[in-house]
């Protein structure tokens, strides 16, 4: 198996370093590991750093041919354009219109003023969503609404003859 005091360093390393690096670092960063560990490395790397081989791996070939082109720049970017999760309404094109369905007749504020607001919570809202078939969360929710402009908080109640 593999040399557990050499495991035990790699962990260490891993711990110490893990906060500072971004995706690309922390590949290349166990792949750099894996190949001065030698034969069995990138098994190591993995069970001490728990990274999937296949990062490891891919960390392996982005070294490999930086040293076969030296002169490649590294670039201030993390992942390719466009590459990345989709987001909420991209893959759900019908949510926004879902959305407005159970806010509408529970929507606050001045309707000439920019500011609204609903009286549901978030998590009314992505159950209410939820049982429409849109897989959602509260917090998705929540940025839904930030981008149509709703506060999510509504205004104090006030108790009457109470003087604040």
């Amino acid at each position: 198996m593999h040399d557990a005091a050499t495991v035990r360093q790699i962990k260490s390393k891993y711990r110490r370093l893990a906060p500072v690096m971004d995706e690309r670092m922390r590949r290349e960063w166990a792949a750099s590991e894996a190949e001065g560990y030698g034969w069995g490395g990138v098994s190591a790397v993995s069970s001490a750093t728990g990274m999937s081989r296949l990062t490891v791996a891919k960390g392996l070939a982005e070294l490999s041919l930086r040293v076969r082109r030296p002169r490649t720049a590294v670039s201030a970017r993390i992942r390719r354009p466009g590459a990345g999760r989709k987001t909420i309404t991209e893959t759900d094109p019908g949510l926004s219109s879902a959305l407005e369905r159970p806010i509408d007749p529970v929507t606050r504020g001045e309707p000439m003023s920019p500011l609204r607001w609903t009286c549901l919570s978030t998590r009314q809202l992505a159950q209410a969503l939820r049982e429409q078939g849109h897989s959602i969360s509260p917090r998705s929710i929540g940025r839904l609404l930030n981008a149509a402009e709703y506060s999510l908080q509504g205004n104090r109640k006030r108790q009457e003859g109470a003087s604040f």
